[in-house]
């Protein structure tokens, strides 16, 4: 027994290390491009899969293997490690690490949730709105990792509201049996744990920063890291990337963790429903996603001649899509989680707001009118963040002619400048706001803040997640030495066989397939695997590629019916609301209505908008280089 213990905990080493020797025949029995370029790519297929190594390292399995077996120089592996989508989403990380250290997210999301009141239905379709509203433009995780502390302080004034009633009354009970029980300790707020989270870690690396006891089966870490100060509202300072876990499980009971089934509920439904809503935000947006950018990014590199997608026609297409699937997703849950009295848990009307409900909605105010007025950093990165959308939707916008056609040469400018322009602008804006007057002598000890930027090197360092952008250049140099050795033909030659199913089955099949095998691989993971092959099949059968990549792109977000699925999934587990059941049950129900939406959009407005009912010339000249 103790020698299999040393085995298991030395797997990932033995996997490393004998993997690569297994797959060894294949080059040699087989000395030719092809096999020598399948032999590199089943190997860093199952480094992803398995997560033997981080999944940045092994992104770097091609940079030396394909120099070593001759599929591609160095130099042009080299160069494909950082392409245009890097410079993209440098550009919008850059916002992004303004819109946190500044705290406009929070200011956003509180104000969003006053707007709804305290009655769970339009809690849940409040805070699911304003979730994919910050997720088009921020990261999944992140979005997740800001707005569950807001969610479960909501909650914890919901659960605890009548408890305060309680505690008022004179004649007040200490029984076990009339003291309800909130999800921190005692009256106050719950002592919150903190972590820092890496934006775009892989799903299995996110239950590894967490040991100790367990709370519904979820393992938290056992003393805090860092604790948060308060912010004034003239100075603020820069905040690590965080993630609020609940209070230490040793102090909670399961059993009376809630005061009715009904509080249980409404905890689990608002929960989830984030994880959810951040997966559908960042469908809307191209820059919403990793595997968006890895799909932009590929397919510009595979058809470089084929100018159809950009941010305005993926918006355009998706944002149909993402306005569907929210407000279906909310019905899917309101019914599963809360049933389906609309009429009661949905009203406006504040005659029939329950104490609770009316203590709820005091706290929530109060801590909106913590933040203070908008302060100039805030309306700054608000300008921003407004400026660079509307840029990027009036540069190509395909029914007028867009700002781009102003210059003599055409096609040199893309959304990436964009972005890199406005993010480099963030670094030289001083944080505080110009002032031309005279100084009082008390206002000396600000003169060394009073040239601090936007945000810092610093800032923007905290947030890039520089793991991706290796991860997506690996992924950028398997499709070209994919490519260069003729692989990817000889993969669609043997997918022949489906060219007497229609081009909907096809995409349908792709779609199932990509959706089962993203519940266990991480997204950029299987995308990065399939798009390559789904070009291949494309061209083979004769298929508008695009007709497969999109829904494909599309459906591998949908991992969410498993805690290790993605990020945001895990973030939610955590705080300890809901079980595994319970997420493949609305998962599983929030899995189905994106796939039947995402295959309804594709065949209807999707053929208009892409052209979809013909083999475009981009596809056929590409088809014809690889051939010869």
């Amino acid at each position: 027994m103790a020698f299999l213990k040393e085995l298991l905990k030395a797997r990932n080493l033995l996997l490393v290390i004998f993997i690569p020797l297994l797959l060894l025949p294949l080059p040699i029995l087989y000395p030719n491009s092809e096999a020598a370029c399948a032999y590199v790519l089943i190997v860093t297929a199952i480094y992803w899969v398995s997560e033997a190594v981080p999944l940045g390292a092994a992104a770097l399995v091609p940079a030396f293997l394909y120099p070593l077996f001759g599929v591609l120089r160095s130099s042009e592996v080299a160069a494909e490690y950082f392409k245009n989508t890097t410079l993209l989403l440098m550009g919008v990380i850059c916002v992004a690490a303004a819109v946190e250290k500044w705290n406009l997210h929070k200011r956003i999301a509180l104000r969003m949730v006053m707007m709804a009141g305290a009655k769970p239905g339009m809690l849940l379709l409040c805070f699911m709105c304003c979730t994919t509203l910050l997720s088009m433009w921020l990261s999944n995780t992140s979005t997740t990792a800001m707005v569950m502390p807001i969610v479960e302080a909501v909650l914890q004034e919901l659960v605890n509201a009548e408890e305060e009633q309680v505690m008022a009354a004179p004649d007040n009970s200490t029984s076990e049996e009339t003291q309800p029980i909130s999800l921190g300790e005692k009256n106050g707020p719950p002592s919150l744990e903190l972590i820092f989270v890496n934006e775009d870690s892989s799903p299995p690396d996110f239950p590894s920063l967490m040991q100790g006891k367990n709370l519904n089966g979820v393992h938290m870490i056992a003393n805090p890291i860092k604790s948060v100060k308060p912010q004034s509202k003239r100075q603020h300072e820069p905040q690590e990337q965080l993630l609020v876990l609940p209070p230490d499980p040793r102090n909670l009971k399961l059993n009376s963790k809630y005061r009715s089934q009904h509080d249980q509920m409404v905890c689990k439904c608002l929960s989830l429903s984030i994880s959810y809503a951040a997966t559908i935000g960042g469908l809307t947006t191209i820059i919403g996603t990793s595997t968006s950018l890895i799909f932009l990014e590929h397919f510009n590199n595979q058809y470089p001649s084929a100018e159809v997608v950009n941010f305005g026609t993926w918006f355009l297409f998706s944002f149909p899509i993402s306005l569907i699937m929210l407000v279906v997703s909310w019905f899917w849950m309101h019914w599963l989680f809360l049933g389906c009295n609309f009429k009661e848990t949905c009203s406006l009307s504040k005659k029939k707001k329950t104490k609770r409900e009316e203590l709820s909605e005091r706290r929530i105010q109060e801590e909106y009118e913590k933040l203070g007025e908008i302060s100039y950093p805030e309306m700054v990165t608000g300008f921003f963040f407004i400026l660079m959308t509307l840029l990027w939707f009036t540069r190509e916008p395909g029914f007028v002619p867009g700002w781009d056609s102003f210059f003599e040469k055409k096609g040199y400018r893309t959304d990436a400048t964009v972005s890199v322009f406005l993010g480099f602008l963030l670094f030289l804006i001083p944080a505080k706001k110009p002032c031309f007057g005279k100084k009082d002598k008390g206002e000396k000890r600000e003169n060394t803040m009073e040239m601090e930027p936007i945000i810092t090197w610093k800032d923007f360092q905290k947030t890039m997640p520089w793991e991706i952008v290796i991860l997506v250049g690996g992924g950028y140099a398997l499709a070209s030495g994919s490519k260069s050795s003729g692989l990817s033909t000889w993969i669609g030659q043997q997918m022949l066989s489906l060219s007497s199913l229609p081009p909907w089955a096809v995409t349908l099949l792709a779609c199932i397939l990509v959706s089962v095998v993203t519940e266990f691989v991480s997204n950029p993971a299987t995308i990065t695997i399939f798009l390559p092959i789904l070009c291949s099949l494309s061209e083979t059968l004769h298929i508008n590629p695009l007709y497969t990549l999109i829904p494909v792109t599309m459906c591998i977000s949908f991992a969410v019916m498993l805690p290790v699925g993605n990020p945001p999934n895990a973030i939610v587990f955590s705080y300890g609301h809901c079980q595994i059941k319970d997420m493949v049950k609305a998962g599983l129900g929030v899995n189905v209505i994106g796939l039947v939406v995402v295959t309804v959009a594709i065949n209807t407005w999707g053929i208009n908008l892409f052209h979809l009912d013909t083999f475009p010339v981009w596809a056929k000249v590409s088809n014809i280089t690889h051939q010869a």
